[in-house]
C-alpha cells in the first residue's frame, strides 16, 4: 500500500513538473521564464533549465545576467554528461568573456570534457590527445591555478592510455609473427615514452623481435639482422644495469653471438670449398 502511495505521488509530481515546464516554455513573460529556469537549475533539473536558458538568450544578451546564464547553460550540458556540446559552449564562453572570473574554470572544464570523451584504449585516441593538449595549455596559461595538479594527473592518465594502446599494437605484431614490424613498433614505443616504468620491457621486446626476425630470415640476410639484435642487446646492458630483465638480455646476447660465430664459420668454410 505504501509503495502504491509513493508511486502515485511520484506520478503526480512528474506531471506537475512537466506542466510547469510546458507553461514556462510557452510563456511570453521572459522574467517568469528566467525565474523558472533558475529554479530548475538550482534543483539540478538541467535538461529543463537548458531548454529555457536557450530561449532566453535573445532577451538576456547584453544584460548583467548574460554571463552568468551562459555559464550555467554550459554546465547544464556538462552535468547531463553531454560533453561534446558542453566543450563547445565552454570554448565559446571563454572567447566571449575573456575577462570573466569564470574564464579559467571554463577553460579547465573544456579540457576536462575532452578527457571525459576519451574512449576505450582500443579505439581512436584523438580526443585523448586533445585533452592532453588542452590541459597542458591550461597549465601554461594559468601557472598558479589550484587545478594544475589535477590537470597534470589527467595528462599522466591520458599518456598511460596512449602508451597502453601503442603497446597493444606492438604486441599484436609480435603475436602474429610480424617480427620486423614488432621491432619497429616496440622501438617507437620506447622512444615515445622514454620515462615509462616499462621502458626496459619495451627494449627487451625490441631485442626479442629482432632476434626472431633474424632467426627466421634467409641465410644471406641473417648476419646483418643478428648484428642488429646484438647492437640492441649491448645498448640495453649499458642503459639498464639494474633491470630485472638484464639476465634474459645477456642470454639473448650470447645466443646472438653464437649464431654470428656459426655464420662466420660457415662463410669461411664456404670460401675454402670454393677455392678448392
Amino acid at each position: 500500500m505504501r509503495l502504491f502511495f509513493c508511486t502515485i505521488v511520484l506520478v503526480f509530481s512528474l506531471a506537475s513538473c512537466s506542466n510547469k515546464f510546458g507553461t514556462a516554455l510557452k510563456s511570453k513573460d521572459n522574467e517568469y521564464k528566467y525565474k523558472i529556469a533558475e529554479q530548475y537549475y538550482a534543483n539540478k533539473q538541467y535538461g529543463f533549465a537548458q531548454q529555457l536558458f536557450e530561449q532566453l538568450f535573445p532577451y538576456i544578451k547584453g544584460t548583467d545576467r548574460y554571463e552568468d546564464m551562459y555559464y550555467k547553460f554550459a554546465l547544464c550540458f556538462y552535468n547531463d554528461k553531454d560533453y561534446a556540446n558542453a566543450e563547445n559552449i565552454f570554448k565559446t564562453f571563454a572567447e566571449t568573456f575573456p575577462a570573466s572570473k569564470k574564464a579559467e574554470e571554463s577553460e579547465y572544464y573544456r579540457a576536462y570534457c575532452y578527457y571525459k570523451q576519451s574512449p576505450k584504449v582500443e579505439l581512436d585516441q584523438t580526443t585523448t590527445r586533445k585533452a592532453m593538449s588542452l590541459m597542458q595549455a591550461f597549465i601554461n596559461g594559468h601557472p598558479g591555478s589550484a587545478r594544475n595538479k589535477e590537470a597534470n594527473d589527467i595528462i599522466d592518465v591520458c599518456r598511460e592510455k596512449l602508451e597502453l594502446k601503442d603497446f597493444k599494437s606492438a604486441e599484436l605484431y609480435y603475436n602474429v609473427g610480424q617480427f620486423r614490424g614488432a621491432a619497429t613498433a616496440f622501438n617507437n614505443l620506447y622512444e615515445d615514452f622514454p620515462d615509462s616504468k616499462r621502458a626496459d620491457e619495451y627494449k627487451l621486446q625490441v631485442i626479442k623481435s629482432y632476434y626472431k626476425f633474424a632467426e627466421l630470415s634467409w641465410p644471406d640476410k641473417q648476419e646483418e639482422r643478428f648484428n642488429k639484435a646484438l647492437a640492441e642487446c649491448t645498448d640495453f646492458v649499458e642503459r639498464f644495469r639494474e633491470s630485472q630483465y638484464l639476465e634474459e638480455v645477456k642470454k639473448y646476447k650470447q645466443q646472438t653471438i653464437d649464431y654470428l660465430n656459426k655464420i662466420k664459420a660457415k662463410n669461411e668454410q664456404d670460401k675454402k670449398t670454393n677455392k678448392s
